[in-house]
């Protein structure tokens, strides 16, 4: 979990490093029920100090804005005390990329990162399509015409999960 052994008073570490470990434990250290709508305020204004402020790289930047136009619906556990505070699943689904991120240190430009964002999702769609992520890719290459296209086989999959009772 993100917010195990975090405290949001450290300073061990710049802000802006930390935006989302630091989100979730206001979150964390924030009342299930808030009373007082000064709480909700309060944590509303820390969220926008964090998420608004410039950092020296643009990609976080790009990062910080795209969370802040979510707001409401990242701040929605204010409102909705059932939600659940953990990602797991979420993480489980990201799980195989950051170790493959992580092995293979990154990538150098832009470019290369919608690559492997692009082939993480495929690999991804075709696991839980039951389909060989390599046989995919080779016939579609070699016009084999073996494995039908990806939204075929979604859409057929969507359409007879609704026809089962």
């Amino acid at each position: 979990m993100l917010w195990k052994g975090l405290d949001p008073s450290s300073r061990d570490r710049a802000p802006e490093r930390t935006p989302f470990r630091f989100t979730i434990a206001l979150l964390q250290s924030s009342p299930r029920r808030p009373t007082l709508i000064s709480a909700e305020a309060s944590l509303e204004e820390r969220f926008d100090a964090i998420f608004t402020r410039r950092t020296s790289y643009a990609t976080l930047d790009r990062t910080l804005k795209r969370l802040h136009t979510h707001k409401r619906e990242l701040l929605l556990v204010l409102e909705r005390p059932d939600l659940v505070l953990h990602t797991n699943g979420s993480e489980s689904d990201i799980h195989g990329f950051v170790k493959w991120r992580k092995i293979s240190g990154g990538t150098r430009s832009d470019l290369g990162k919608d690559c492997r964002d692009g082939f993480a999702s495929l690999k991804k769609t075709c696991r839980n399509l039951g389909i060989s992520f390599w046989d995919y890719p080779g016939d579609r290459i070699k016009q084999l015409g073996t494995v039908p296209p990806l939204p075929d086989i979604v859409r057929e999959r969507a359409l007879a999960a609704s026809a089962t009772p």
